[in-house]
């Protein structure tokens, strides 16, 4: 899923091509995107485009008249930038918006249709979409702290909370907590105030990092290569390979359709976390030290 640096460089991306422009069309080539009634969808044809913002993971066309289109990519939706009129492709589109600037399309990989778009009528009808996390960063040291322990969760939950925090994912949250060089099975109610402290630096550094490697990649282009998994991540989607730190196999646990990757050596003392469905299976020859 597209995570908060992915949405942001989307975010400038689609600002610097439709903000002070027209959207003249919309065309849903899914019956399943759409999950407002109302206002129309036909309601914002014509109308000038005032911005792009964000909420959390979601993504934000500001129109005239107080009008609002909201994306949300869930997993497997991405945005691509055409010339006007281009066309979505036929498996995989799910709608095409079409500005004076040109068409933005959006598809989604995979037979399951999560993707969403929201028209709010007002920005009372926007806010009602926002889960109400914080962002990391623009909060406080203090805000961050009163947020983590405002609940009695594991660090990976608590940071994939987008009640608690607004546009971490499963990729990020891996990566911030093996900058921070915590268990992701910590509870947040054991955390020492130098842990908080330590999460919060790391948290910032590592979005603040990313932003600024996928600004870079993307140039002046669309971004494209929009990736939950990339080569230069320390820990996410590396299972097996040497953590950068320290060496160490990078391990992973799996949860629903989730998964935590973490480095043993640097975050667990040497302990390898149990996966439920594994570790039940094997019982007592699953590997409880890394030296297993």
């Amino acid at each position: 899923m597209p995570e908060l640096p992915d949405i942001i460089v989307y975010q400038e991306a689609l600002s610097r091509r439709v903000t002070g422009m027209t959207l003249e069309h919309v065309r849903l080539s899914s019956p399943f995107l759409l999950r407002t009634v109302e206002p129309p969808i036909a309601s914002v044809e014509g109308r000038g485009v005032a911005g792009v913002e964000r909420v959390g993971k979601r993504l934000v066309l500001a129109l005239d008249g107080d009008l609002f289109l909201v994306l949300h990519l869930m997993i497997a939706g991405r945005l691509h930038w055409k010339e006007k009129g281009a066309q979505p492709p036929k498996k995989v589109g799910l709608a095409a918006f079409d500005f004076t600037s040109g068409t933005l399309t959006l598809t989604e990989a995979g037979s399951k249709r999560r993707a969403a778009l929201h028209l709010a009528g007002s920005r009372a009808a926007l806010q009602a979409l926002d889960p109400g996390g914080i962002d990391v960063l623009a909060a406080s040291p203090e805000e961050f702290r009163a947020r983590l322990r405002s609940a009695s969760h594991t660090l990976k939950r608590s940071l994939t909370d987008p009640r608690l925090f607004s546009g971490i994912g499963n990729a990020y949250s891996d990566e911030a907590l093996h900058a921070a060089q915590l268990s992701p099975l910590q509870l947040t109610g054991n955390l020492a105030d130098d842990e908080v402290s330590r999460l919060y630096e790391a948290t910032r550094q590592v979005l603040h990092v990313w932003i600024e490697r996928l600004r870079q990649e993307a140039g002046d282009a669309f971004p494209e290569k929009v990736t939950a998994f990339r080569k230069d991540m320390a820990v996410h989607g590396r299972f097996r390979q040497p953590c950068p730190r320290c060496g160490a196999p990078v391990q992973r646990i799996v949860y629903a359709q989730n998964e935590a990757n973490y480095c043993p050596r640097c975050q667990t003392g040497g302990r390898l976390l149990a996966d439920r469905a594994l570790s039940r299976l094997l019982r007592e020859d699953w590997p409880r030290r890394l030296e297993d």
